[in-house]
């Protein structure tokens, strides 16, 4: 997948099938940006924003509260 350029249906997968990999493992933590190349990294946060964000969009990590975004 590194030699093609990245969608952001390619990053929402990258992000859920690490996420499977670790539960696989017996792993409890969201996938890191070390988990990925930096290539990777770069698409993921240019389709999806942060990294907070982009675990959020992919379905990872509950949204953030609206107090967040109230201020």
């Amino acid at each position: 997948m590194d030699n093609k350029k990245l969608t952001k249906a390619d990053c929402l997968l990258l992000l859920q099938e690490k996420q499977r990999m670790l539960t696989a493992e017996g792993t409890l933590r969201y996938p890191k940006r070390s988990d990925f190349t930096e290539a990777q990294v770069v698409a993921i946060k240019a389709f999806l924003g942060p990294w907070p964000r982009a675990l959020e969009q992919a379905g990872l990590k509950p949204p953030r509260e609206k107090k967040h975004k109230e201020k």
